[in-house]
């Protein structure tokens, strides 16, 4: 009979991810038949003034001094021999406690402490740190906005599953949605709003929680409010897409060479020209994944999230050629990143910063555009939805735009251009009998 595999724990060091003065991140890596996972590891809280002040910081070695750490004898690493001997300990009792190896159930005992099982906002703060040492700095920032705008609304720096009830969370909601002013310093005051996208963000968060701990003897408030339940809200179709004609108008617009206001054009249009991937696909973007004409990627939004990754193939267009040659690195390998928004010894956190900025910096120059061409703003998220709509008004079928796009299934394909549609239906129902006085 086949033995049943068995998840590994082991304290790694990142080669891939250098730092300064030849230094590595440690890891923790659980290997699971054919897959692994990694968690940042960082200094724990001490009294040893040699470590004190490092509480919270990545844990940085060279090789050599992180072989001496792991070996029997590591002098003057005896602390982090210790550190690494409890969380290697820890990952081993957390993977003997589940019969079914799962990394979601090893995620959720690994990180969280027993005695928070019961308090909300506890299990969103672990949520938050386990998602960071992963390294899905956007997803961790949206776990502890959450966090911060509930503990405002509460007051409380504790709440149980049982008071979030159903009358709670549209109470929530409403507190959200409605105008409030707010100190931004001393002598200034500025209205503060929340779209019903963010409280959509949010409280998928908290209902992320409810499905993690399955709460004994609470009502699970989530659900459809036709049977009295909680329904999440979600955002309006507020997607804006321009036509192949205001794309070319962008794409012709007469920006002064080398500038940022060029760079800002030129990326917007190598996200639409390339399938619409975002901007943070497009800055992790290297010369590794040019094969011959095509660029091939994996969406770092599904990465981690579906067990069969969808690949994009993107043909390299002149258009698309011209824009790396214009912006992109001299290779010195294949490791290289195209462009100039990362590299390779940033840390997570400096790599979320970097791709955040890149945005703005983009959506700044694009509103300034569009303001010279009198066409509607438009910024990073309305390349993507262009492309699509450009494509679909231009005779592509739906399977073939879904796979462009890196669905899973043409349905979310067809729900996400269903919301590009008003402007046709307006213009057919108005064919039907033209208005006239």
């Amino acid at each position: 009979m086949k033995a049943e595999a068995k998840a590994v724990p082991e304290i790694t060091l990142d080669i891939y991810h250098p730092g300064k003065d030849e230094k590595f991140p440690a890891r923790l890596r659980v290997t699971y038949k054919t897959k692994s996972l990694f968690w940042i590891l960082k200094y724990p809280k001490t009294e040893d003034p040699k470590f004190s002040n490092l509480c919270g910081k990545t844990i940085y070695l060279t090789v050599k001094d992180f072989n001496l750490a792991k070996s029997a004898t590591p002098g003057k690493f005896k602390f982090i021999n210790h550190h690494f001997s409890r969380i290697a300990a820890r990952a081993e009792d957390v993977i003997k406690g589940i019969p079914v190896f799962t990394f979601d159930d090893f995620k959720s005992k690994f990180f969280s402490a027993p005695t928070d099982k019961d308090d909300l906002f506890a299990i969103l703060e672990t949520r938050g740190k386990e998602m960071r040492a992963e390294g899905r700095i956007s997803t961790a920032v949206t776990f502890e906005r959450c966090l911060k705008s509930l503990k405002e609304y509460t007051g409380k720096e504790k709440f149980p599953f049982d008071r979030v009830t159903v009358k709670f969370l549209k109470d929530y909601e409403k507190w959200m949605l409605a105008p409030r002013i707010i100190k931004v310093t001393k002598d200034k005051t500025r209205i503060k709003e929340n779209s019903r996208t963010t409280v959509g963000i949010y409280l998928r968060n908290v209902r992320t929680a409810f499905n993690q701990v399955k709460p004994v003897g609470v009502l699970y408030p989530f659900g459809k409010s036709k049977y009295g339940l909680y329904s999440i809200p979600k955002g309006k179709n507020t997607k804006k897409a321009l036509t192949q004609a205001e794309v070319s108008t962008i794409a012709n617009y007469s920006a002064a060479s080398g500038t940022i206001e060029q760079r800002s054009r030129d990326f917007w249009l190598f996200s639409y020209l390339c399938n619409g991937i975002n901007i943070k696909d497009m800055a992790r973007l290297k010369y590794a994944n040019i094969k011959g004409d095509k660029i091939t990627l994996i969406r770092a939004k599904t990465a981690d999230t579906v067990e069969e990754e969808a690949t994009i193939h993107i043909m390299i267009t002149k258009q698309i050629g011209r824009i790396i040659d214009r912006w992109g690195n001299k290779p010195t390998n294949q490791d290289e990143y195209i462009f100039p928004i990362l590299n390779n010894t940033m840390t997570p956190q400096e790599e979320y910063r970097a791709i955040q900025q890149a945005v703005q910096t983009i959506n700044k120059n694009m509103t300034n555009i569009c303001n010279d061409l009198e066409i509607d703003r438009v910024t990073t998220y309305s390349a993507r939805h262009s492309f699509a709509t450009v494509l679909k008004r231009s005779g592509a079928s739906v399977e073939f735009i879904s796979e462009s796009l890196g669905h899973r299934n043409k349905q979310t394909t067809q729900n996400y251009l269903a919301n590009f549609e008003d402007e046709e239906k307006r213009k057919w129902a108005n064919i039907l009998l033209p208005d006239s006085d």
